[in-house]
């Protein structure tokens, strides 16, 4: 949020330094910014859409000077043809005729800049919290590795501790320093500098030092359960490691009256309209699979709901009539054979899923929750998948936490993985949650990704 905020600030600001350049001559800095703050407000907020639509928000995919260049100009480019588009159809909002090409000049350097910092305070780990870790099993094990592999995740596990009975032959662990015994970790972190202490150990039972760490506790440092830290960094819990105990115990999970209440009235309301919106576009899509294939328009099909309650589920035909005939209920594949030429652009374009918006309509979906499964596949996840009977405590929905964190789902190994995901947002549901999942399935519906 710093870094946003910040670069949000710097993007105003540089278009503020051109207004005052070619307009200030007349007028003072205050004057100026109160003729013109709200159209400078507008090329900053579109500016900072484009670079969340090119990705610039998520390191992973701005690894390189090179990759965040050309990511860069797209978004500039992006922010170009927007503003164009919005100050022909509103021009009282333009704000000057040169302003925003010389704000260009002041935005490239003050965005690679603020961005060149940012990395660096990354690299080096100078704003990072420090942290002591205990234990050295499969839970410490994915921490390591999700701090490692998150750019952004700012901790900075300085050594890992470890029971005196613990056979790890090992000195080093990830480049991190491993210390044997429990007796002495507040002392430990006063030479680190630590804050934190992470909790990560596979066995607690006869190992877990309580009073050391309520010793510690007492002397003002945090000390985080190693699940808890993993949801903390990840966004999705670890279901072969939490038992039930955690899940009774912990944060989260409320499923206020007030919640459903207002869920209900925003899925009534937005479906109404977007059901009208859409419903010239709708009898286009339908002709279209008429004239395209053999068939009826719609496909209907059985979906497990809340409370593992039945509901139809309705989709425009993307595929073949009876395209499960002969094998049975299976999951869709890349470049399956069984789409239609007419469902492939449907399927890109995410339009095979308005008339879901009847069942939003009608009460058995909301826009966001769990992506509903077909009644074949949730007998047999069930049997296998720990806690997977969890996801149906809530509505299901058209997008959802793990459809915008993860792709595609085609396999039992991919439903535990969504899984993860749906858990956690079932823990942290909220409407803020929702309109940032219904924000982000937009990007990734208007940039074709992720389809099948």
């Amino acid at each position: 949020m710093v870094f946003i905020l910040g670069e949000g600030v710097l993007i105003y600001f540089a278009v503020v330094l051109a207004t005052f350049l070619l307009l200030g001559g007349n007028l003072g800095l205050r004057d100026l910014l109160e003729s013109v703050w709200l159209k400078v407000l507008l090329i900053a907020l579109v500016t900072q859409f484009s670079l969340y639509f090119n990705d610039l928000y998520d390191f992973r995919k701005s690894d390189n000077m090179v990759d965040l260049g050309t990511r860069l100009i797209q978004a500039i480019g992006m922010t170009s043809v927007t503003l164009a588009v919005i100050y022909f159809i509103w021009p009282a909002v333009i704000i000057g005729r040169w302003i925003f090409f010389f704000s260009l000049i002041f935005l490239l350097f003050f965005l690679v800049s603020w961005r060149f910092l940012y990395s660096l305070l990354i690299a080096k780990r100078l704003l990072a919290e420090k942290a002591i870790l205990l234990g050295s099993g499969d839970l410490a094990k994915h921490i390591i590795q999700e701090i490692k592999l998150k750019r952004d995740v700012f901790y900075d596990i300085r050594s890992i501790v470890l029971p005196r009975t613990e056979e790890t032959p090992l000195t080093q662990m990830n480049s991190i320093p491993l210390r044997y015994g429990f007796e002495d970790i507040c002392n430990l972190a006063s030479v680190e500098q630590a804050s934190s202490i992470i909790v990560a150990l596979d066995q607690k039972r006869g190992v877990m030092p309580y009073n050391e760490l309520l010793r510690c506790k007492l002397k003002g440092l945090s000390i985080i359960d190693g699940e808890t830290f993993y949801e903390r960094v990840t966004g999705k819990l670890l279901i072969d490691r939490i038992k039930p105990s955690w899940l009774i115990f912990s944060d989260g999970f409320v499923k206020s009256g007030t919640l459903r209440l207002a869920n209900r009235l925003i899925s009534l309301i937005l479906s109404s309209i977007i059901l009208i919106l859409f419903s010239p576009l709708m009898v286009l899509v339908a002709i279209a699979i008429r004239l395209d294939s053999k068939g009826p328009i719609l496909y209907d099909q059985e979906r497990v709901g809340e409370n593992e309650s039945i509901f139809t589920l309705y989709k425009f035909r993307s595929m073949k009539c009876d395209a499960e005939q002969e094998t049975g209920p299976v999951w869709a594949c890349d470049n399956d054979p069984r789409i239609t030429r007419v469902g492939k652009i449907l399927r890109k374009l995410r339009i095979d899923e308005l008339p879901q918006l009847w069942n939003i309509f009608k009460g058995d979906l909301n826009f966001v929750g769990p992506r509903p499964e077909r009644p074949f596949f949730v007998e047999k996840l069930k049997k296998i998948v720990p806690y997977y009977k969890e996801r149906f405590t809530v509505k299901p929905g058209i997008t959802g936490w793990a459809q915008i964190k993860y792709s595609y789902g085609a396999c039992v190994e991919d439903a535990i993985e969504k899984l993860k995901y749906d858990l956690y947002y079932i823990k942290n549901m909220s409407l803020l949650m929702d309109f940032m999942i219904i924000f982000h399935t937009l990007k990734i519906v208007l940039l074709g990704r992720g389809s099948r």
